[in-house]
């Protein structure tokens, strides 16, 4: 097998993941990828390195015992199952103000579809309304995509409520547990707040030239401030969850595989899927709500989620409100 160093450190976990814990000998790993036995066991002494579980048995061979919490692109690319989304560019930071600043300067300088920005740590995360994002050092997955959609301007705010959709199948899987969609870009869990997300378009002339589209989810507790002044308290994964929480690198990759999946039907059927999903993990339709709009405060009865992602709020008169954007200051 003729191929780099890195493919065949990720050859070599892809075929221990799929022992499933069982034994695979040396000499099998080196028929199967064209190497030596003493280049097999150079492989293994570098994942070991990279923080990789690995148990090396005479007369048994190798297998894999545990994999490390790392966002870094040759671990996440190695059990990665996506064709584009984390196999572009792919931007691995320590720290980093915002991973959006970042990801937008990636798509302005051409970086294609697919590409991506992960840090564990932001130091100037943000919402919406330049709101601050708690982002501690490994307490969670901040990431944000470059997508370069074929959507007419006024339909891109829908790339927010698919981003929720995402991150609410995301932890779904993972955990098995009901995550709620706010409106427009929070998810709850117990009425708390395990993830948000920030979706910023760039618009050439009359169309949309690319979009970037971040998301913070607590994987791990936060610092006992992190919640001070939030309107909707956190709540991590490894709170939520009864036994071991997933991994950032299982949230991160499950991720990129979710969003690869739910950007396909976005692209192949349009808007109204993602909105249909929307609404059925979201609890806002039919309840009576205060909304904080740029234009004051505005009360009413959740009737419906257009397909293009506005709020319609039944007023006391029978009037009806559509909200492109807001605040729900009571839910």
């Amino acid at each position: 097998m003729q191929t780099g160093s890195h493919d065949i450190r990720a050859v070599i976990l892809d075929m221990l993941r799929a022992a499933d814990g069982e034994w695979i000998s040396g000499e099998e790993l080196s028929r199967r990828l064209g190497i030596s036995r003493a280049a097999i066991s150079k492989h293994m002494r570098v994942l070991r390195d990279q923080g990789h579980g690995m148990e090396a048995v005479t007369r048994k061979g190798y297998r894999l015992v545990g994999e490390p919490d790392s966002l870094s692109p040759d671990i996440v690319r190695a059990g990665l199952g996506t064709g584009v989304f984390g196999r572009r560019e792919f931007l691995h930071l320590a720290s980093t103000p915002s991973t959006n600043m970042e990801a937008m300067s990636l798509a302005l300088h051409g970086a294609p579809e697919g590409s991506m920005v992960v840090a564990d740590a932001q130091t100037q995360g943000r919402g919406r309304k330049g709101r601050s994002w708690q982002s501690p050092p490994g307490c969670g997955v901040y990431v944000s995509l470059v997508l370069r959609p074929r959507l007419e301007p006024e339909a891109a705010p829908v790339v927010t409520l698919l981003t929720n959709v995402v991150i609410a199948e995301t932890i779904a899987a993972l955990t098995g547990l009901t995550p709620v969609c706010k409106w427009p870009n929070d998810v709850l869990i117990n009425g708390r707040k395990v993830s948000g997300n920030l979706t910023e378009v760039f618009l050439v002339a009359d169309s949309v030239g690319h979009i970037v589209t971040g998301a913070g989810i607590n994987v791990h507790p936060l610092p006992a401030d992190a919640g001070a002044g939030l309107r909707t308290p956190p709540i991590s994964l490894a709170e939520a969850v009864d036994g071991p929480a997933p991994s950032r690198l299982a949230v991160l990759r499950a991720f990129l595989e979710q969003y690869e999946r739910w950007y396909a039907v976005l692209q192949e059927q349009g808007i109204r899927p993602v909105i249909i999903r929307w609404k059925q993990l979201t609890d806002v339709v039919g309840r009576h709500l205060h909304v904080e709009t740029k234009n004051g405060l505005v009360e009413g009865t959740v009737t419906d989620v257009t397909d293009d992602g506005m709020l319609v709020l039944r007023q006391e008169d029978g009037q009806e409100v559509r909200l492109f954007s807001g605040d729900i200051v009571d839910g």
